[in-house]
Parts: structure tokens; sequence; C-alpha cells
């Protein structure tokens, strides 16, 4: 495909992330994750479960088909039995993420979300990350508090703390990254038609690894872009979260 836009990219590479994962449930927490589940459910993921985030467990159209209230929620996150993609204002490079608070945490320059669901989600299940803006203030040599907890955190707590860490994928808006090397340090993957290393490099605020050829993200298929446009998003919404 050539007519293919960068949201649609990043919709079928946040589809990828929950390739194989079979009856689990997803939880994607922005509209292009969001896409990108449903889209998987309704491709080479059938046995996924999505959410309204409410009560609801729903079809890939949003149509009810159970129930899940949300203190079951907790049960599900505890089994380990949920793929979780969430958002991050800092990542560092062994995916300590932050969500809480830009600068002393005694005095932050900018109070944020709080740390939420970040600890138990990291250390419980499966956790991937969705960044639409890669930049050098997002991806940090230290962030300056820990909400979701990388790998040198999770390899400190031991056996059988960090039995179910896995921080599977990093998606951003110039490529996809993930923490396949000797020291679960990041690395990069792709990059997005469009974009090159140069550029992935001097949008990260340290030394990332990578091959020394780095391969482009897959297009989305003929099929996967009638899906995109005419079934799950006609209103374009994808198209905003990424300027």
């Amino acid at each position: 495909m050539t007519d293919a836009s960068r949201a649609e990219v990043c919709v079928v590479a946040c589809a990828e992330a929950w390739r194989g994962d079979g009856a689990i449930l997803a939880g994607p927490m922005a509209p292009i994750p969001r896409l990108g589940a449903r889209l998987a459910q309704l491709t080479f993921a059938p046995d996924l479960v999505l959410s309204d985030g409410e009560a609801t467990l729903v079809n890939s159209d949003g149509e009810g088909e159970g129930w899940l209230p949300y203190r079951a929620v907790f049960q599900v996150v505890a089994a380990g039995r949920r793929h979780v993609m969430m958002g991050a204002s800092q990542l560092d490079r062994y995916g300590n993420q932050n969500i809480s608070c830009i600068g002393d945490w005694a005095r932050p320059d900018s109070q944020l979300l709080g740390v939420r669901g970040a600890p138990g989600n990291t250390i419980n299940h499966v956790t991937s990350y969705w960044v639409p803006r890669h930049s050098p203030r997002t991806f940090v040599e230290r962030v300056d508090m820990v909400c979701g907890i990388g790998y040198d955190r999770a390899a400190a707590l031991g056996a059988p703390a960090n039995r179910f860490h896995e921080i599977r994928i990093v998606v951003t808006n110039l490529g996809v990254l993930d923490f396949a090397t000797p020291d679960h340090s990041l690395r990069l993957r792709s990059v997005h038609p469009g974009v090159t290393v140069p550029e992935v490099v001097r949008a990260t605020g340290f030394p990332l690894a990578m091959a020394d050829e780095v391969p482009p993200t897959r297009w989305p298929t003929d099929d996967e872009l009638a899906l995109i446009r005419d079934r799950l998003d006609p209103q374009g919404l994808r198209e905003r979260e990424i300027r």
C-alpha cells in the first residue's frame, strides 16, 4: 500500500501487540490503540476480549456481549489475563514509565494523572505503550517518578514477584520499539514509512539499541485499511491523534 496514513500504520502496529495473546482482556487506553485492538479482534485475534471500560464486554463494533463489572477487572488483572496498552509522559531505556508528575516529586513542575493502576498493570500482566509524539521530553534517561515498572526494577524484585512482568512493545508516531536485548534496554525494531533512523535517534534522550539495518513497519493490507476506514473509524478520528 502507498496511500495509508501514518495514523493507519500506527493502528496496525498497535494491533500487532495483541497477536498470539488468545482469550485475554485487551486494555487499550487511547483512540489509536483502541482501534488497533478492535482491528486485531476482527482479523488475527478473534478470541481477544474487549470492554467498554465500565461494566460491559463488547465486540469490535462496540455492541454489548457480556458483563464485566469494574470490581471484577481486578481479578482479571491479578490473574495475569490482561494486556494493556498505556500511555507514557516519560519512559526510560528499561521501560520505567511516568504518568504522575514532571520535576521533583516533592515540588513538581507539573502534576499529571497520578500513578493510577500502572504499578499493578506492569507487575501482573503484559503491558505495551503508545506514545503519539516521540520526543526527548518523553524518552528520557531517568523518569522523574516511576509509575509503571521497568525491566531493571522488575529484575531487582526477583522471583516470584516478577514472574508476570513483560513490556512487549512501544509504538510511537515514528516507529516500533521493544526490549528484546540482553539487558532489556529499549531497541528500535522498525521505523514507520517515511521516517528515518536518525530522526528517531534525535527524538530519543538516550542511546537506542538497533540492528545494522532497521526495517520499515509494515503497511496495512487492503482488507485492514477497508476495516479501519469503513467500519471502525469512518469519521477519521485516528488522524487527530498524530499531528
